[in-house]
């Protein structure tokens, strides 16, 4: 079943959009949410509440033209608040290395600042997004979206863990100076 049909069963509130949303997208959905949760059990629940939330949100979302996306912005930000609140007191590697990699090139400016330049800071990041090759976009997304290990990226893309890793950083600094030419403060 296509998305815009799927989409449309969610518009009539038929139940069968959660079972099709499922049998599209759920290993996908599945693996988002280990990526960043690291445990079996912990990663259904998120992908289980992602049609809950995907029930709950169509209408008056009609995602018809970006379903998979949607689903996964869902499943992620799901995912990531389960990680926080069964992490509250400890630090992890796996979030804390992401984190790093990616503290050095986003502007982190006050609370009241970002609330404001939400809009532009989305709008560079699409920008710079579309200067980069399509390899060069593919393995930045995997790593930083999906989550996934360079180990995996590398796979992914069929190229050497230390290609992947000089990739990615030659990226942030990319991007880094992309921010800086917009104006963004880091």
């Amino acid at each position: 079943m296509n998305d815009e049909m799927i989409v449309a069963l969610y518009l009539q509130k038929d139940e069968k959009a959660l079972s099709e949303s499922a049998l599209k997208y759920g290993a996908k959905l599945n693996r988002i949410s280990f990526n960043i949760v690291q445990n079996k059990s912990d990663a259904e629940e998120c992908e289980n509440d992602t049609y809950l939330a995907a029930w709950n949100s169509i209408p008056p979302n009609s995602p018809k033209q970006y379903f998979f996306s949607f689903l996964a912005k869902i499943t992620r930000n799901i995912s990531i608040n389960l990680y926080h609140k069964n992490h509250r007191q400890k630090r992890h590697a796996h979030i804390v290395e992401l984190t790093k990699e990616m503290e050095e090139c986003i502007p982190s400016p006050s609370d009241e600042v970002c609330r404001t330049s939400d809009t532009k800071l989305t709008e560079c990041i699409s920008k710079f997004l579309s200067s980069l090759s399509k390899e060069e976009r593919g393995v930045f997304v995997t790593r930083y979206w999906y989550a996934e290990s360079i180990k995996e990226v590398a796979k992914r893309f069929s190229i050497s863990e230390s290609k992947a890793k000089s990739m990615l950083m030659r990226i942030r600094n990319k991007l880094k100076n992309h921010f800086e030419s917009e104006g963004l403060e880091l």
